[in-house]
């Protein structure tokens, strides 16, 4: 037995060595490079050690043709921050104008990027301070048919078509996975997107699974449509151009059944929006009568009628906020509310960023009521079905400068209850 034991031990010693040889050997990492083999290791520049400030690193994978790139990050220590305002690693499909698969920060890992073609891209982007290791990652070459059930996403370009997550409906998708969509349709026509079946992690702000919906090709919270996670599918989602692009994201604790959804294209059109009037003695529920807005609706005297009470038990939604921007569209006025507190959800869809909510409401008559960008407001109003905030010359919009200030409001929005 002693004898086993001493072998054990003596073949354990020399595992230790090799592996510390190995790495006393190993070229060091170096910021970018053209990559032309079908798999290896990419780490930061100087990887274990603190990676260096004020740089831009790029590596360019390309592996054999007809294969995909699948990466795997296996260690991520990077400055940290909401966002990924500062130290940051950007990930692409493809080397010139491809479709950001994302950008990461922090320490959280995410599950396999996929390409859709043969090519990939990192690029790692610091700022004058620096807080961490970097980042250590594994890539390879794989079919884009044989790619296991661990990997999802990919570029969608027929007229219409389904996507799910992995093991749907076999059983629960896995976790710290991360996929991405990307739908392009022609430039004449948009896109319409329906959940049949949904389930990922409840969250209240969505902050651990979750789907996300942008306008365009990329990443990007300003052209983010909505963040989505629960049991109860998302309404149906009509992208503004010819492109949208469906993120999903696991971490590594609980996961669900998943969704699967199906995607078609559309003629592009204006839609017209339609939303319940707003009454002190029914709540719009009830009401038969919808009503269009247009330019005569805008042509109304602005003066707010009806009192607090009776417009937040008909309004949909009640929040206060802080205006972020606001954009002139034709008539309507189309906004970004930094979001300080919720009296009432509804359908409202919300952004979140860290501890930070957001959400866009669109005033539509941009003179009615009138905002500010920077200013503090009480906002009640209807959604539509993608759960944007609309907001009529009839509904409830009252600033506010500080807390101390219209507290009689502020009590009636807290204890009111419809």
């Amino acid at each position: 037995m002693w004898r086993i034991r001493s072998l054990c031990c003596v073949s354990l010693l020399l595992f230790i060595t090799n592996i510390c040889a190995q790495q006393l050997h190993r070229q060091p990492f170096l910021c970018g490079g053209n990559i032309t083999e079908d798999s290896g290791v990419i780490g930061s520049q100087g990887y274990p050690g603190v990676y260096p400030p004020n740089t831009k690193c790029v590596w360019r994978i390309t592996v054999s043709q007809g294969k995909v790139v699948v990466l795997n990050f296996r260690f991520l220590d990077l400055e940290s921050d909401n966002l990924c305002r500062y130290d940051h690693v950007d990930v692409y499909s493809g080397h010139v104008n491809g479709q950001r698969l994302g950008r990461f920060c922090g320490t959280f890992r995410p599950g396999a990027l996929v390409s859709t073609g043969n090519k990939m891209l990192i690029q790692m982007v610091t700022d004058a301070n620096t807080a961490g290791s970097g980042f250590l990652s594994v890539f390879s070459a794989a079919k884009p048919n044989e790619r296991g059930d661990q990997y999802c996403g990919g570029r969608l370009v027929k007229p219409s078509g389904t996507f799910k997550t992995p093991n749907w409906p076999e059983k629960d998708y896995p976790a710290g996975v991360s996929c991405s969509w990307h739908i392009v349709a022609p430039k004449n026509q948009i896109i319409e997107v329906k959940f049949e079946k949904f389930d990922v992690e409840r969250d209240n702000y969505c902050r651990y699974d979750y789907v996300a919906i942008f306008n365009g090709g990329e990443i990007n919270d300003a052209k983010r449509i909505g963040k989505f996670c629960g049991d109860t599918p998302p309404a149906p989602v009509f992208s503004e151009g010819n492109q949208l692009l469906i993120q999903f994201l696991s971490d590594l604790s609980l996961t669900a059944d998943g969704f699967i959804a199906h995607y078609k294209f559309r003629s592009k059109k204006i839609p017209t929006t339609t939303i319940p009037p707003t009454t002190t003695t029914l709540p719009p529920t009830t009401r038969a009568i919808t009503l269009k807005y247009s330019a005569a609706l805008c042509q109304q005297n602005c003066k707010r009628k009806g009192s607090t009470e009776s417009h937040l038990c008909s309004s949909n939604f009640v929040i206060t906020g802080t205006i972020i921007t606001a954009v002139p569209r034709g008539g309507s006025m189309h906004t970004t509310v930094s979001i300080i507190n919720i009296y009432k959800e509804g359908s409202l869809a919300i952004q979140q960023a860290g501890k930070s909510m957001s959400t866009k409401i669109v005033i539509l008559c941009k003179k009615c009521p009138s905002v500010r960008r920077g200013l503090n407001y009480i906002l009640m109003g209807q959604t539509d079905e993608e759960g944007h905030g609309l907001i009529g010359p009839q509904h409830f919009v009252m600033a506010f400068k500080a807390k101390n200030k219209n507290q009689k409001v502020f009590n009636i929005l807290k204890n009111t209850r419809c």
